[in-house]
């Protein structure tokens, strides 16, 4: 580590990073999975100086690169998660109005700190260039030169150097296999510059570790980041945040560190109906609410066809109709509250399909390689691995489960869509 990318480490908008969990509410199941953003930082960094070791005296990559770019791609990745705030893609997925996205709060991180001087003093490039790596399309297409798409999707694409670390570090934390299975290493040492598009592809000695990050991505998104009882703690947070976002002031919360953020929410929750979500989530006793129903894109896509991708405030609308739904035919109060909808947000995915060049030269998908991918590849990923769920409070899911077949609360569901999306039209 160099005395100026420390010194980029040392300031506060990355030390503040050690405040805030990489997982979230991922922890509330998996218990060790309470490992920062800073640390996850520090991998990014590592893998992206691992890639421009890949490149070093490959004549077709030092013709896109200059020492400028080089030193843009390194801050990139050094500070790519600044601009996160706790919690944040949870809340970026309600789509509220006046956050936007992690990523445009980079440059207002740079430009109110220490950062802008090391910028300055330590490096060859300028803020501008960092932006233009790590939010492409606030660059007009004509800026855009080949050396900045190429390391453009080196920082996000369907292999980059963020998902080839998170992968691994969550997985570790989290105490599971799914994501190790795969050799960084060596994909990283397989990824060469596409010979027709310039973009960033897979020699054909990578294609298996390839396959295998695709696969690690698809079971860590099944088994950990949408796991049922993870998704409903975060159904919970989101809805907490829905109910108290005129209470919270959230751009002022932005800048808090997790701890902060927590204290602040509880505290704005206080003698509200959002107050058992606050509680139930970082009280001093963990009450999440529990999976009533569940909905998949093979056998359930007569529901999940209907509420995947649907604005937050629409599923609100529809918990809420439910909820009356419910207590009329179950005979059990249930109060808007008590029920929510957790869906597979708006915003996709990066696709997992990318270019494998063989030896001889010959351009093939990953997924027209390899059967795995293409099994993957063939349907939109988020179809595959994020379901559609109904949770209830966990004592009012007892109930009204006791009264109410599984068959009768799906066609409740069917019946309250139909009712909102007939008062919308």
């Amino acid at each position: 580590m160099s005395d100026r990318v420390r010194r980029v480490l040392d300031t506060s908008p990355i030390r503040r990073l050690a405040s805030i969990t990489q997982l979230g509410m991922v922890s509330l199941v998996y218990p060790g999975a309470t490992h920062s953003r800073f640390e996850h930082t520090l991998g990014v960094y590592g893998n992206a100086v691992g890639v421009l070791a890949r490149f070093a005296g490959d004549a077709g990559f030092e013709s896109m690169v200059d020492d400028r770019l080089a030193d843009a791609f390194v801050l990139a990745a050094l500070l790519h998660d600044v601009g996160h705030w706790p919690f944040c893609h949870p809340i970026e997925d309600m789509r509220i109005a006046e956050l936007g996205e992690h990523e445009t709060r980079i440059g207002g991180w740079i430009e109110r700190s220490e950062l802008a001087n090391c910028i300055r003093d330590d490096w060859a490039c300028d803020a501008a260039d960092v932006l233009s790596l790590l939010c492409p399309g606030s660059v007009r297409p004509s800026d855009h030169t080949s050396g900045h798409r190429f390391l453009a999707s080196c920082l996000s694409g369907p292999i980059d150097v963020d998902k080839l670390d998170y992968l691994q570090r969550d997985s570790l934390h989290a105490g599971v296999p799914y994501g190790r299975n795969f050799d960084a290493g060596r994909l990283i040492a397989s990824l060469c510059i596409h010979p027709q598009t310039g973009a960033l592809a897979v020699g054909d000695k990578g294609r298996t570790a390839a396959e295998m990050m695709v696969f690690s991505r698809y079971i860590m998104f099944s088994e950990v980041y949408w796991h049922h009882t993870v998704r409903a703690a975060t159904a919970m947070l989101q809805r907490c945040v829905f109910l108290l976002q005129h209470r919270l002031d959230l751009e002022s919360t932005l800048g808090m560190k997790e701890a902060e953020w927590i204290a602040n929410l509880r505290r704005s929750a206080e003698g509200s109906v959002a107050e058992p979500l606050a509680e139930g989530l970082f009280g001093s006793r963990r009450r999440l609410y529990k999976r009533a129903a569940e909905f998949n894109a093979v056998d359930g896509d007569q529901v999940h066809g209907r509420l995947a991708r649907k604005p937050y405030w629409w599923l609100v609308a529809l918990a809420e109709r439910l909820a009356g739904s419910l207590s009329s035919k179950s005979g059990v109060v249930v109060h808007a509250v008590d029920v929510l909808v957790d869906a597979p947000p708006v915003k996709l995915e990066v696709d997992i399909n990318m270019d494998v060049i063989g030896r001889d030269g010959t351009t093939r998908t990953l997924g027209d390689v390899s059967p795995v991918a293409s099994a993957l590849a063939s349907q939109q990923f988020d179809n595959h691995v994020k379901r559609v769920r109904v949770f209830l409070r966990d004592d009012v899911r007892d109930e009204v489960l006791n009264k109410i077949s599984a068959g009768e609360l799906t066609f409740l569901i069917m019946e309250a869509i139909d009712a909102l999306e007939s008062e919308l039209a």
